[in-house]
């Protein structure tokens, strides 16, 4: 007698189906978590690659390395005009350019410290690009193009142009964003034909020791030894998110509605208030402008775009807002923006200390009052170097020489 093989029914079959399907959706999420973990863990890695090649730089040059440096115009113009941009930079190359050697970059390096005879499509060019490189919008220039993986977190999904090379690292400022367009004016710079004698310091530099607080100062050749709050207290450099085009309220600079008047009513509500941008955001999107205020006349100005290039938008962060919090702004790159941190993990964004540490900074860090006046606005209080941060701790950590007592674990 033949006997009759045992199998599954329909019933067991479906409730097996399911079991399995109940499984993969609570296992998903633990996957995606413990990727974006990876993704993070390499961020901080990244970050911990760029805090080695600055103290390499300190010990090879008894200097930080430059933010805003390289060949000057010799027409005298403004860091952010583009007269002859085609022989020289003007002084707009980030302190990452000068990192490079120390990241074992150096290739990318030497093209851009020597003539420079292709182009970045590998056509000749005569005569050849000049050392230090043209402005630094220019995309027919190699390196400017070039997407450097140290300088990119890998949760940040930004790429390609108007771009040009993206980076997710930004040196921090202090915590003003008053007057970081502008390079640093010391006596020493005083032209021969200056009407005042060479030992009164001009206004400039007076303003400038009132706000120029954080560890990179522009155009400033800035020291370990100017740290007296303690490196391992100070913030050197901040994590930032790239612009995807999507109006994002971190990375998209405003232009239209209040921020399109560009002779400064977005740029000096800002200075008063760093957080008057937030009435543009979008009630049903919070990290995101309403969509008149995000259309841009520049789309190549934004977020974490050109590592190459030291101006604010680009390459710069203050500790006066929290991390991921919307920037404030006069609606241009050369503008005094209030560029706070901010990053694609989740909660917060890595900051880089004076000693090489890589910390993950809260959203929610005590921050003091985000409406305060900014240091150093014109004749607004205090009007002498050295005065306490209205930040509270976030501030704090953003400044030098303050003699801040940093006394809770971040």
């Amino acid at each position: 007698m033949k006997r009759k093989q045992a199998a599954f029914t329909l019933v067991e079959l479906l409730v097996v189906i399911a079991i399995i399907g109940v499984l993969v959706g609570l296992l998903l999420p633990a996957v995606q978590a413990a990727r974006e973990a990876a993704r993070r863990m390499s961020c901080s890695n990244n970050f911990k690659q760029i805090g080695l090649g600055i103290h390499n730089y300190h010990s090879a040059y008894k200097q930080l390395p430059t933010s805003g440096t390289g060949t000057d115009d010799i027409a005298g113009r403004d860091m952010w005009d583009k007269q002859n941009d085609l022989v020289t930079v003007n002084r707009r190359l980030s302190f990452l350019v000068s990192v490079l050697p120390f990241i074992e970059q150096q290739a990318i390096w030497e093209q851009i410290s020597n003539p420079l005879g292709v182009n970045a499509n590998g056509t000749t060019r005569t005569p050849p690009w000049q050392a230090m490189g043209p402005g630094v919008s220019r995309i027919e220039y190699g390196p400017y193009v070039t997407e450097i993986q140290t300088f990119r977190c890998p949760s940040d999904p930004g790429r390609g142009l108007p771009a040009l090379g993206r980076t997710n690292y930004a040196s921090c400022h202090g915590d003003s964003s008053v007057f970081t367009r502008d390079p640093f004016l010391d006596v020493d710079e005083v032209s021969a034909g200056a009407t005042i004698p060479y030992s009164q310091e001009n206004t400039q530099s007076i303003r400038s020791r009132i706000c120029h607080r954080g560890m990179f100062v522009l155009a400033r050749d800035m020291k370990f030894r100017d740290c007296l709050d303690g490196l391992s207290n100070t913030i050197m450099c901040g994590e930032i998110a790239s612009d995807l085009g999507d109006g994002d309220a971190r990375t998209n600079l405003p232009r239209s509605g209040a921020y399109s008047d560009l002779a400064g009513s977005g740029r000096n509500e800002c200075r008063k208030n760093p957080s008057w941008g937030e009435q543009f955001l979008d009630p049903l999107r919070p990290r995101f402008w309403i969509q008149a205020a995000s259309s841009s006349a520049n789309a190549t100005e934004a977020r974490g775009y050109r590592w190459h290039d030291c101006y604010t938008v680009f390459s710069q962060v203050h500790t006066v807002l929290p991390p991921n919090s919307a920037m404030c702004s006069g609606g241009r790159a050369h503008n005094d923006n209030v560029l706070p941190p901010s990053s694609r993990h989740q909660g917060g964004a890595h900051v880089l200390m004076g000693d090489g540490a890589v910390k993950f900074i809260t959203d929610s860090i005590e921050a003091g009052n985000k409406t305060a006046t900014q240091i150093g606005y014109h004749g607004s209080p205090p009007t002498v170097p050295g005065s306490q941060s209205p930040f509270g701790l976030w501030g704090a950590l953003g400044t030098r020489a303050n003699s801040e007592v940093i006394d809770e674990d971040i």
